[in-house]
């Protein structure tokens, strides 16, 4: 009798997975995807920057301030829907850029810049996907919201959008702002860390792409 009620039970135990995965689904934004980073310190890392006469990045030089670690590559068309984002943080004096151009040519990724503009503060190559392992990225675009003391509070999956820009982001930059360290001492690490960057020139101070050869 009971081995006639096993098919009846393993049907009950499929429906009740499935009913908790379309559950799940609807109360989880489409560009937003949990991830086990959230709330915990960024891996820290060491690359060489993309750019011709690009120092090497060192993510401990962001300490201080709220900042944002952007996953893109040439190949990725959905970096491509995202870039005027990209563009119009870029230009705003509270906004951090920092590139991680993934699993890419650097060539094929200047070429890319040089196409579509650069809006990034600084780019880290990474070609073997030695730092967005430890980040957890599988596909590009990823952007991840990092504060002042290097914690990952936000991941974007997919594109960023503007309602996303508008709705999401900025806002929650805004709360990270006010709550990173204002003392003299947090002060003065952060301006050491940061050797003088200042978002609002960066455009004009950054490295040029240089032309990639065909």
């Amino acid at each position: 009798m009971i081995w006639r009620l096993l098919p009846l039970a393993g049907f009950l135990a499929l429906a009740a997975l499935l009913y908790a995965g379309i559950q799940l689904n609807k109360e989880r934004p489409p560009d937003r995807l949990p991830s086990v980073l959230i709330d915990k310190p960024a891996p820290a890392f060491q690359l060489d920057g993309l750019r011709d006469g690009e120092e090497r990045i060192d993510s401990a030089r962001f300490l201080g301030q709220p900042w944002l670690l952007n996953v893109w590559a040439s190949w990725c068309a959905g970096c491509r829907i995202e870039h005027p984002q990209m563009e119009q943080l870029a230009q705003r004096p509270d906004v951090v850029l920092v590139g991680l151009n993934w699993k890419d040519e650097r060539t094929d990724a200047l070429r890319w810049l040089n196409q579509f503009g650069d809006p990034y503060h600084y780019i880290a190559a990474d070609p073997d996907n030695r730092v967005g392992l430890h980040f957890g990225v599988y596909g590009a675009p990823e952007t991840f919201v990092i504060d002042a003391q290097g914690v990952i509070r936000h991941k974007f999956v997919g594109p960023v959008s503007q309602h996303d820009v508008d709705t999401v982001l900025l806002p929650l930059l805004a709360r990270l702002h006010a709550q990173a360290p204002a003392s003299p001492q947090a002060s003065a690490s952060a301006s050491a860390s940061h050797s003088g960057f200042d978002p609002a020139l960066a455009a004009t101070d950054r490295p040029a792409a240089p032309e990639a050869t065909p």
